[in-house]
């Protein structure tokens, strides 16, 4: 009876540690199944996700600036080994080389290519070297350039300010900026001061209008739309895809046809202007400015 006993309860103790395994595996399988797809997820952020990219948006029109964190680090060392000696390590200005974090260059190149061509040209009569670069060094210091300049306007407030003090630009000679404007400068050839340009120095301020002149933003592409008859329609070129083109006529109309139905010849109207301002001297820059503060 003892051996019974002893027995049935050995077989008991047996039959509840199965028990407890197959409840324990249970257990860890459910609980393996809900915090698997949230550990993919997780993972999924990770790889494919947004957290390793940096983002800072300036403000006063200037774009939003997206970089890796691995890009805007390479940049940044770049930078301090070619640049850092004049301009400073963090852009801000060094031995004898100004604070680029302020240049209109800078912060109006939304595509690098002044800024690319400083680099690999210098400005020999600044007492700024050519600077022996790969392409993709020169790349990572535009990319770091264009970052800093962001992080620095979004942390910390230092952006020029809206009212900055008129007297401190105006280094120019407006009679000068006038008659370039009209001659040389072929800016007549575009722009009317009773036209496009009429209130000008009233529709922005001083800082803006400085940058404005030498890096505009904010302009469309001139588009000419002939439809299946022949008939054509010029305007701003608002949309064009797949499936819609659509302008806005000089009468301010809106005008949208399927892409299908119809050809587009557009027009870079910035072309020219790009073309020319790689020709403008300092002085030629400063004086036009001049003029177009007096056009109020």
């Amino acid at each position: 009876m003892g051996d019974r006993s002893r027995a049935g309860s050995a077989g008991s103790e047996r039959r509840m540690r199965r028990v407890w395994l197959t409840a324990a595996v249970w257990v860890a399988m459910f609980s393996f199944a809900l915090l698997a797809p949230q550990s993919g997820a997780r993972a999924g952020q990770a790889q494919g996700g947004r957290g390793n990219l940096l983002r800072f948006c300036p403000g006063l029109g200037i774009p939003c600036v997206e970089i890796t964190r691995e890009a805007y680090d390479r940049g940044h060392e770049q930078f301090r080994q070619s640049c850092g000696f004049c301009h400073g390590p963090t852009a801000g200005g060094g031995n004898g080389g100004p604070n680029l974090l302020f240049s209109a260059v800078i912060r109006r190149d939304d595509q690098g290519a002044d800024i690319t061509k400083l680099i690999q040209e210098g400005r020999p009569d600044k007492g700024m070297p050519v600077i022996p670069l790969t392409p993709m060094q020169v790349a990572d210091i535009v990319g770091y350039l264009k970052a800093r300049v962001a992080e620095v306007d979004k942390t910390s407030g230092l952006r020029p300010a809206r009212d900055y003090d008129l007297k401190k630009l105006l280094t120019g000679n407006a009679e000068l900026g006038k008659a370039y404007f009209d001659g040389a400068g072929q800016c007549a050839t575009c722009h009317s001061p009773a036209g496009d340009l009429k209130g000008i120095a009233t529709k922005y301020p001083p800082i803006e209008l400085q940058a404005r002149l030498m890096y505009p933003s904010g302009v469309r592409q001139q588009a000419t739309v002939t439809d299946a008859a022949g008939k054509q329609f010029t305007g701003e070129l608002l949309q064009q895809d797949a499936f819609d083109v659509t302008i806005r006529t000089a009468d301010g109309v809106q005008r949208s046809w399927p892409s299908r139905s119809v050809t587009v010849e557009t027009t870079d109207r910035l072309a020219k202007h790009r073309e020319l301002l790689s020709k403008h001297s300092n002085a030629d820059m400063h004086n036009l400015f001049a003029y177009l503060v007096t056009l109020r």
